[in-house]
């Protein structure tokens, strides 16, 4: 993590269509400075642990104003279709999808891209809650 003067950010998953955390999902860490027409620079990658968290992200570079993390959502649900394949499927049928996306073992959304604007010295949880067919974010704690 960082020191208490740093600003950083940690986030997990949990995966809402099956009740648990979603592990080994890789994560991008993306920073930009100034007033949001700069570019983007990597920053950092992590994977979720089997809590699901992202927890060894390194400490945001002065004068970071935005930051954007992008989670490889796809791969996750591939797995979990090969291994796990009733499960994904009694979560899609809850789901009001169209019957006909059934039949890929993808993802709806093959990643997610969360965009947040940061403040200096403060800690940034973003959590991301996903099923196969939505997401929600929010500032936890």
């Amino acid at each position: 993590m960082s020191d208490a003067t740093s600003t950083s950010v940690s986030t997990h998953i949990l995966d809402t269509s099956l009740g648990r955390p979603a592990a080994e999902v890789g994560v991008q860490l993306f920073v930009r400075r100034g007033d949001g027409q700069a570019e983007w620079a990597a920053h950092g990658a992590s994977k979720t642990d089997a809590d699901g968290r992202c927890k060894d992200f390194p400490a945001l570079p002065e004068g970071t104003t935005h930051v954007r993390l992008v989670f490889e959502t796809e791969p996750y649900f591939a797995k979990q279709h090969s291994t796990n394949p009733r499960s994904q499927r009694e979560a899609a049928e809850q789901q009001d999808a169209p019957r006909v996306r059934d039949s890929a073992p993808g993802s709806f959304f093959p990643e997610v891209t969360i965009v947040f604007a940061v403040d200096p010295g403060e800690h940034y949880h973003v959590p991301l809650l996903l099923n196969p067919f939505g997401y929600s974010v929010y500032r936890g704690s």
